[in-house]
């Protein structure tokens, strides 16, 4: 009987363990991960998945005028895809081929990355959108520049997190 009992408990065990080990292995799906630059401590993670629109808002720190990075997901890559801005300024693309659209300039930029690094500021006040929600850059990381980037999340993540 004692024996008996045993068996089971190191069955129920051993099948718990493979669970546990197989949800890990599982992937649930893509993320956008922002995490500390300087320290990869990650600060969020948001379920994404292809074609999933990212954007960082923030004001131009000269021109005070709102500025809107736009990135698409697309093949484990962040792709820029728009870029608004209200006026022409410092590190704004004077050269550009843009057209205007509801009083911005708007254009579309080329490239993608693997990652994105931002510099948030309480100035420009850097906001995160991601699937309908907006994100405070700036008090996720406490004005630290922060690394934008995707990876795969198992089961097991998805659900600690």
């Amino acid at each position: 009987m004692l024996t008996s009992n045993r068996t089971r408990i190191l069955v129920a065990v051993a099948l718990l363990a493979l669970a546990v080990g197989g949800s890990a292995a599982v992937p649930a799906g893509q993320v956008l991960v922002v995490e500390d630059a300087e320290t990869g401590e990650q600060l969020l993670t948001a379920p994404v998945q292809e074609d999933t629109t990212v954007s960082i808002e923030y004001n131009h720190s000269v021109e005070k005028t709102r500025v809107l990075d736009e990135y698409t997901v697309r093949d484990g890559e962040l792709e820029m895809t728009r870029m608004e801005f209200e006026s022409y300024g410092w590190g704004l693309p004077a050269r550009a081929e843009v057209h205007k659209e509801n009083g911005s300039y708007v254009f579309d930029p080329e490239g993608s990355w693997e990652e994105v690094y931002v510099k948030p500021g309480h100035i420009a006040g850097h906001k995160l959108h991601v699937s309908g929600e907006t994100y405070d850059l700036v008090a996720l990381s406490d004005a630290r520049s922060v690394r934008l980037h995707l990876t795969n999340q198992s089961v097991l993540d998805a659900a600690l997190h």
